[in-house]
């Protein structure tokens, strides 16, 4: 529970033994927090309502590669949506909704976690597909597999959150101190399955794929150098294969990397044998690292394509108002 000054007012005067104190009322420093967290939430939803909209209005985009990145882009929604804005809530006030509340919170925090981490997962297969095995991409993945794909991610997703909180939900209140809190705690047992599943697993599948991508991708740019005719055109084309091998490894480092500083922190305990706990009042920075990597997914999954800086301007003129706006070409 968050430490308090003594004379503190409690969450439920009636309950004077086992209520929880009031967070304290925030000081002009800790304001610029609260607001930089809510200009961070209303930029996740922004960016992923962004690439939701142009995914699904422009018909150009409708393929495979960009559905998945439109799954993505609904859980990390979600994330900007419900679960950013209730975590500031949670720093500043009491949980006064029931346990029941609490629980629910709980789940759809769990589920859009490991549906954004499924995505990822999918989205990475897709790309080694693309590029390690470009003859069979076409045939191998079509509109219809994605959205199997997708649709059997969240729903493993709901089905194996459920399974991992079946004592918390059958028992929302076990972890909680006082009345005012809302705490689910993971055992050692289970946040060690947890851990394998949402985080060693994932991140093993996408350093191997994407390191596999990029040893592809720099030996067609070698390739390319090989069968050079000119000096010029050499010169020329070096600079190109280089950009290529940069833009490769730039994309790999900055998955990879923004994966694991989001997510190490979170899932550190398990590294060292202790339990997992969320709750209202323990590790916000801990709990805002892990949803602020819903924030960047857009900018590192579609902010560097061109297309997705042509559906802005055309979401932001209202130009997708116009009749036929969805046959415009954004590619």
């Amino acid at each position: 529970m968050m430490e308090t000054p003594e004379g503190a007012e409690l969450c439920y005067p009636q309950l004077v033994n086992n209520s929880c104190k009031k967070p304290v009322p925030p000081h002009s420093s800790a304001m610029f927090v609260y607001i930089l967290l809510s200009f961070i939430a209303l930029c996740t939803a922004t960016l992923n309502l962004l690439v939701i909209i142009s995914i699904s209005h422009f018909r150009l985009l409708h393929n495979p590669t960009n559905l998945l990145t439109l799954s993505l882009a609904v859980s990390d929604l979600l994330v900007g949506l419900l679960l950013m804005p209730v975590e500031i809530l949670l720093s500043k006030a009491c949980w006064l909704l029931g346990y029941q509340m609490c629980a629910l919170y709980y789940v759809v925090v769990f589920i859009v976690t490991s549906s954004s981490v499924g995505n990822m997962v999918l989205i990475s297969i897709d790309r080694y597909l693309a590029i390690c095995e470009p003859l069979g991409y076409t045939t191998r993945v079509t509109l219809g597999r994605t959205k199997t794909c997708v649709c059997l991610c969240w729903f493993c997703s709901v089905l194996y959150n459920s399974l991992i909180l079946k004592d918390f939900l059958r028992k929302p209140d076990s972890a909680n101190s006082c009345y005012g809190e809302c705490v689910v705690v993971l055992n050692y047992i289970t946040g060690s399955v947890d851990f394998v599943f949402t985080f060693i697993g994932p991140i093993t599948v996408i350093i191997v794929l994407y390191l596999r991508v990029f040893v592809v991708a720099v030996s067609q740019a070698r390739a390319m150098r090989s069968h050079i005719a000119g000096v010029s055109l050499q010169r020329s084309q070096t600079v190109t294969a280089k950009k290529s091998e940069m833009k490769a490894a730039r994309t790999l480092g900055v998955v990879i990397v923004v994966f694991l500083i989001c997510f190490c922190p979170y899932y550190s305990p398990s590294l060292v044998g202790q339990d997992i706990e969320d709750s209202s009042s323990s590790s916000p920075v801990v709990v805002w690292l892990l949803n602020v990597n819903s924030c960047l997914n857009p900018v590192i999954y579609a902010f560097f394509y061109p297309w997705f800086r042509k559906s802005i301007k055309l979401i932001v003129t209202l130009k997708i108002l116009q009749p036929d706006s969805c046959d415009a070409k954004v590619l």
